[in-house]
């Protein structure tokens, strides 16, 4: 099944799909900041998400002024740490963070992989590791609703997946439990566009059986 120009033109048309064609990952934000009410509007699109058992087991730890600036710090000190190429992207992540008006960070509460053992009485090894991949899709899908709801707002974001590396620290430094996922997400104005990354066209990706 061949893509073609005109249905290209016309899945567009739809406003959700062009704020999902138009997200981009944005490392450098203007120094202006991201009102209460778009704050509220993206954050409540992520709560919105679907989630494994509707245990919707995930937080959000909105940082912003010093305690922005204190994790900016912790991941300089830590990026120190890491061969060179990692303490780059380190040091490239807090660069986004602190130009960036406010930062939301994502955790697993582990609820679903607590409840779910429990309830399914299963070997525990083999219960937390499914309950773990569900509370890991379930939050997954609360950043991916952030990200579209904040473009479809003209706001900009960017996941910063390296700082998984420095996860427990992260966890520990927002007081939340050490966990399997976290995310940091900057949000703000773009300093400058993004360029549109090159995808894949669907013959590569779609296998039809």
């Amino acid at each position: 099944m061949k893509e073609t120009s005109n249905f290209n033109d016309n899945f567009f048309k739809n406003e959700t799909l062009k704020s999902i064609k138009n997200r981009r990952s944005i490392r450098m934000f203007l120094d202006s900041p991201v009102n209460d009410e778009d704050l509220r509007i993206i954050l409540h699109a992520a709560n919105q998400a679907p989630s494994a058992h509707n245990q919707q087991s995930w937080r959000f730890i909105v940082l912003k002024g010093k305690k922005k600036d204190e994790l900016v710090s912790l991941i300089c000190s830590k990026a120190g740490s890491f061969p060179k190429s990692a303490s780059v992207l380190l040091r490239l992540a807090s660069r986004s963070i602190a130009s960036a008006p406010v930062v939301i960070a994502v955790a697993n509460s582990g609820e679903l992989i607590l409840r779910g053992t429990e309830l399914f009485k299963v070997d525990k090894n083999t219960g937390y590791d499914f309950f773990r991949i569900m509370e890991i899709q379930s939050s997954a899908a609360a950043v991916q609703n952030l990200l579209i709801s904040a473009t479809s707002l003209g706001l900009a974001t960017v996941w910063l997946g390296v700082l998984v590396l420095i996860k427990k620290e992260i966890l520990a430094f927002l007081g939340e439990p050490e966990g399997e996922f976290m995310a940091i997400v900057p949000v703000g104005y773009p300093a400058r566009e993004g360029r549109e990354p090159k995808k894949q066209p669907l013959d590569m990706v779609v296998n039809y059986i």
